[in-house]
């Protein structure tokens, strides 16, 4: 009786060393990897691609975030003629340098952003609108992307929604602003 409550008594600690040993070489795992950020082993330089493991994590971790995140509003502005002009012009004015148009499919800042603007004419903005009004308002950190709410009204924020969840059935009025507008540029190094 003695060498079976004996010997549970020793697996039983050979379990437990086993499990803090666990417990320390997590912390000592982190840990190192902590410091091999903090010492500036990780480039965050723009020019340089994000990695596959990183664009799967953020791409996962912001879609994540924004679903929990956006309230469940429902978009109350129609999809007719006016709005999606207004819309045209403030994409226009305010996303095509990034996010390219109908006009310029692919903007002169396509190769240059990392982690990449999406460009929403060949890949439509797929996100419910609700969430792409959060995006819209509060922007997406570590990207290019603003938070547009102190810059736009609520209502311009929704036209702008309205305008992406309509961008490949645009009527032409709303065509027409893009024929109009002047090819985008990016500001010219010589001009620092």
């Amino acid at each position: 009786m003695r060498r079976r409550h004996r010997r549970a008594t020793v697996e039983g600690e050979n379990a437990m060393k086993g499990f803090i040993f666990g417990i320390l070489t997590v912390i000592l795992i982190l840990a190192l990897g902590l410091a091999f950020v903090l010492m500036g082993f990780v480039s965050m330089r723009a020019d340089n691609p994000p990695s596959k493991m990183e664009t799967a994590l953020a791409g996962r971790a912001m879609d994540a975030s924004v679903a929990r995140a956006a309230p469940k509003l429902a978009n109350p502005v129609t999809a007719d003629n006016t709005n999606l002009v207004a819309g045209a012009r403030l994409y226009s004015d305010h996303c095509a340098l990034c996010h390219g148009d109908p006009a310029h499919p692919k903007s002169p800042l396509a190769d240059s952003l990392n982690p990449p603007a999406p460009q929403f004419t060949n890949d439509m903005a797929d996100m419910p609108e609700n969430e792409n009004f959060y995006i819209l308002q509060h922007g997406i950190r570590w990207t290019a992307m603003p938070g547009w709410k102190n810059v736009l009204s609520e209502q311009q924020t929704w036209q702008l929604v309205t305008f992406l969840s309509h961008m490949h059935d645009l009527p032409p009025a709303a065509k027409q602003v893009f024929a109009e507008a002047a090819p985008r540029t990016p500001p010219s190094s010589n001009s620092h």
